[in-house]
């Protein structure tokens, strides 16, 4: 128990040991205090990570979702009295530094309740991972579109007309690596598990929005091993659009007020 404690959740699914372990490796060398393992694959085959420190708390789970399974260690959290959670992809890792850097960040602003840092591919390519909230064509129809005529539409979308070298406040950032304050996760609510994948990530950052800041960091970064798994296997691609639709369903689809006023306020603020 402490008021600066940072726990962090990984979510697992027969994913590569190699990457795995990397990210523990980044884990274990960092200020985080505890580590909470949702493993939903169909066999504990990776209980074994447990034995690697005393940080690491394994839980073997039904594959629930992956909101749903954050969800089970960020009540772990709240209830320990943690001041920080972060979700973790098991396909990132990062530099010594990067935790501290934003938890000093996230001290010193108080009105920020959730952080992404800068996220570059294993080349040094950036990820153009800040986002307006998205409408349906950003997020469906997109995929059955050629590339040229969406071009220009995810310049605008993405945000990439700004740089990605300033601090913004944007309210859909990525789900690869979330930095939450946990007393705003208290007052927004936690992962919506009616979202078996994909689009929890977009849903909680513009519920935090309302309330709290939600930053891009540029001055801290990881690396995204990024496999796109929805663009190449027919199975997740179903999965994702399945889960968009309950999101617009949720949100409205062409109709949705509060997405126009946010996004209109957030290009003002960028002079776009």
């Amino acid at each position: 128990m402490g008021k600066d404690m940072i726990n962090a959740s990984l979510v697992i699914y027969h994913n590569s040991k190699k990457d795995v372990n990397k990210l523990l490796d980044c884990v274990l060398s960092c200020p985080i205090d505890n580590l909470f393992i949702i493993d939903n694959s169909r066999n504990d085959f990776y209980r074994t990570l447990e034995c690697r420190s005393e940080k690491i708390r394994y839980i073997h789970n039904e594959n629930i979702g992956y909101g749903a399974s954050h969800n089970i260690a960020i009540r772990e959290s709240i209830d320990m009295g943690a001041k920080y959670h972060v979700v973790l992809n098991p396909d990132i890792y990062f530099q010594d530094g990067t935790i501290e850097t934003i938890a000093q960040y996230m001290d010193n602003n108080e009105d920020v309740g959730q952080i992404m840092p800068k996220v570059f591919y294993p080349n040094g390519d950036l990820q153009y991972l800040c986002k307006m909230i998205p409408n349906p064509v950003d997020l469906i129809f997109k995929r059955f579109l050629p590339s040229k005529l969406i071009e220009n539409r995810l310049y605008k979308f993405q945000l990439r007309f700004t740089g990605y070298d300033k601090i913004m406040n944007v309210p859909y950032l990525s789900g690869c690596f979330m930095f939450f304050r946990v007393s705003a996760l208290k007052q927004v609510g936690l992962f919506d598990e009616r979202f078996f994948m994909y689009p929890e990530d977009i849903d909680i950052t513009r519920r935090m929005h309302r309330l709290y800041k939600t930053v891009f960091y540029p001055y801290a970064s990881i690396v995204h091993e990024h496999a796109a798994a929805s663009k190449t296997n027919k199975r997740m691609l179903k999965i994702h659009i399945l889960n968009m639709i309950k999101y617009f369903n949720k949100w409205g689809w062409f109709f949705d007020k509060e997405r126009r006023m946010v996004n209109n306020a957030l290009l003002k603020e960028l002079n776009y």
